[in-house]
């Protein structure tokens, strides 16, 4: 039986091999022109604690998860405890039998009396043991095929075959095994597997990994009926070429092409991530087959951070930061700095769940009026939020054109669920991405002439000359200053440079095109409008496509540009709508609240989740449907996600 979308989960101790298993997944399935959604969830210590990654495939573009799981690989006991209940019935869970006779409180040291309580509910409720194979026997009994390997066993045939003694050198390869015996009860193809494993591991172990994989899929069709299991993957004609990348990775390259040549940062979660790849892959090939390089520098501190890149960015190079919440408040002094002397300084400012050090690996949206405000005194600066992994790449490129042509900073604003994403689509267009600098002049455009840095315009915007540029002596001050940068306290000046650099913003709004500072997806005539920003779209998009075909008509605003915030059009568009819909990762509805304050337009309902895990297609449907019902309070809190 070939289904339309299959979840796939992976679940382990922090550290086996979680990752490396799921992007061995992702791959092998876009080797068979599936499309590829994943999501990664983790916690901050560095081993031993629970983590999985959810893989969702189909034959069709995805944009988000599903809280239902077809086929889970538990690499530990604690993964079935956490995951049972979201396999739906029909679909399988693969586990060590190993494990079967775990005691759930006993023997699990990782969990904590509040959720051991929820445990001990959970198996009253449900009449359920105190051992994982009473866990199974509850799963059988909802039609959920269980698939127990012995691991172990397994690997030490591998090992006899590749003469290899030692357990722990093998024991690494618990998740390789899963893929094959996921594989194998899929019916997938072994070849594109095998592929997989070829360019996710160094070829030094490359055999001893497709040794395993070739392993657990003989095991598994020589031990289980896979027939009857009802999911099956089939290789799907591609039509052009694709790429399955990560958030991270997306705004990496998007950086790089739209000519970022030096990036800062001190290493936080998730942002690092970004950094590190950029630094990977540091060295350039131009169409002329000629050589350029990337600047990665790793400073002491954000502070160090952003002021050099500033101080990049002055010498006229396309310069950017890229950090995390905690980061971001250490960089705000060199923040207001950039504001004040109109530098194109670029932040990448990825949203992790607050406040103080708080969830240092789980999602949020809620830095959103932090971006906005921070900082002491009043400057532009300009807020962009990308929506899904395509987004990133394009706005990672475009932000340096905004933050020039407008000289002032611009705040890329992502969250940790789409950096830590991975998705497959068709290889980006790249002509698409063009160079705009600005308003710049050079040695002889300033011959005999007196440079003023901060000249007054009509727009605002004054010609910008690069640090060492003959000509075009210039002075930077943290200080209120001239148009030659020279410290100025005069009341008539303070006026004119605060009313220049703040008068900017209408510039933007009226010159940037609206269809890049907003996106709208179905029924601008419905009288109910979602309206929401960042990550939870394609969850959004899903939920209305499900609404849709159940007769049921919405239109869905993504603000992108949310400062600047296109006040007119949005008030234009939500005047008179029976039901505003605000949608967000956040507590406090900062985007509706925005709203509200810039158009006096109220969302008469809120669906919000704070829990630090993204929204799933499932969730929001059923959200906005009981919406559609009459059926919901004003505020929803979701809360689906281990």
């Amino acid at each position: 039986m070939l289904i339309e979308s299959i979840n796939w989960m992976a679940g382990g101790p922090q550290g086996s091999g979680v990752d490396t298993a799921s992007t061995i997944f992702g791959k092998a399935c876009g080797y068979g022109g599936i499309y590829v959604y994943g999501r990664r969830e983790y916690h901050s210590n560095i081993k031993t604690m629970h983590s999985y990654f959810h893989q969702r495939v189909s034959k069709q573009p995805i944009g988000a998860n599903i809280a239902d799981v077809d086929l889970l690989a538990a690499f530990d006991a604690e993964t079935v405890v956490r995951h049972v209940g979201e396999i739906v019935s029909g679909g399988g869970l693969i586990v060590d039998s190993r494990d079967l006779f775990v005691n759930t409180l006993g023997d699990i040291v990782t969990f904590n009396e509040d959720y051991k309580n929820q445990i001990r509910n959970f198996q009253k409720e449900n009449g359920i043991g105190e051992n994982i194979n009473d866990y199974l026997n509850y799963t059988k009994q909802r039609g959920i095929q269980v698939y127990p390997v012995p691991y172990m066993d397994l690997l030490k045939e591998i090992g006899g075959k590749l003469h290899i003694e030692s357990l722990s050198v093998l024991s690494k390869m618990v998740n390789v095994l899963t893929i094959g015996v996921s594989f194998a009860l899929l019916k997938y193809d072994r070849k594109l597997v095998e592929e997989a494993i070829k360019t996710t591991f160094h070829e030094k172990i490359v055999s001893m990994n497709l040794a395993a994989v070739n392993q657990a899929y003989d095991y598994t069709e020589d031990t289980f009926d896979t027939k009857s299991f009802k999911y099956q993957l089939e290789k799907q004609p591609a039509n052009e070429p694709r790429i399955f990348l990560t958030g991270n990775q997306a705004v990496a390259m998007g950086k790089v092409l739209g000519g970022c040549r030096i990036q800062t940062y001190y290493p936080i979660t998730p942002a690092a991530d970004e950094s590190e790849f950029i630094e990977s892959h540091e060295i350039l090939k131009t169409k002329t087959g000629n050589q350029e390089a990337v600047i990665v520098m790793q400073t002491e501190d954000e502070i160090a951070a952003v002021n050099a890149a500033s101080g990049a960015c002055l010498a006229g190079a396309r310069a950017a930061t890229s950090t995390s919440g905690p980061g971001f408040s250490l960089m705000v002094e060199g923040l207001g700095w950039a504001g004040n002397n109109e530098v194109p300084l670029v932040i990448t400012y990825y949203q992790r769940g607050g406040p103080s050090t708080g969830q240092p690996t789980r999602h949020s949206q809620q830095d959103l009026r932090f971006a906005m405000h921070a900082a002491h005194g009043e400057f532009a600066r300009i807020i962009l939020a990308s929506g899904d992994i395509e987004e990133c790449f394009f706005d990672a490129a475009e932000v340096f054109n905004l933050a020039e042509k407008y000289q002032m900073p611009v705040i890329h604003l992502i969250d940790k669920g789409m950096a830590n994403s991975s998705q497959t689509y068709a290889v980006f267009d790249y002509t698409k991405v063009k160079i705009d600098r600005g308003l710049i002049v050079d040695e002889k455009e300033l011959e005999g002439k007196v440079y003023k840095r901060f000249q007054f315009t009509e727009k605002g915007i004054s010609p910008r000359a690069f640090l060492g540029t003959k000509n075009a002596v210039q002075w930077c001050s943290g200080d209120e200053h001239n148009e030659m940068g020279n410290i100025n306290e005069d009341p008539l000046n303070r006026r004119k440079m605060m009313d220049k650099r703040i008068g900017k913003l209408e510039v933007v709004d009226k010159e940037v095109p609206l269809e890049f500072k907003v996106n709208f997806f179905g029924d601008q005539d419905s009288e109910c409008i979602v309206v929401s920003w960042g990550s939870p779209k394609g969850a959004i998009i899903e939920a209305l496509n499900q609404l849709k075909e159940e007769g049921k008509s919405l239109g869905y605003l993504q603000v992108r540009m949310i400062h600047p915030l296109p006040s007119a059009y949005i008030k234009k568009l939500l005047m008179g709508k029976k039901c505003i819909i605000d949608i967000e990762d956040n507590h406090t509805a900062q985007l509706g609240g925005i709203v509200t304050e810039q158009t006096q337009i109220k969302p008469s309902h809120f669906i919000l989740k704070y829990t630090g895990r993204p929204m799933m297609t499932t969730e929001v449907y059923q959200a906005i449907k009981a919406v559609l019902e009459n059926k919901a309070p004003k505020r929803q809190v979701l809360m689906f996600g281990a």
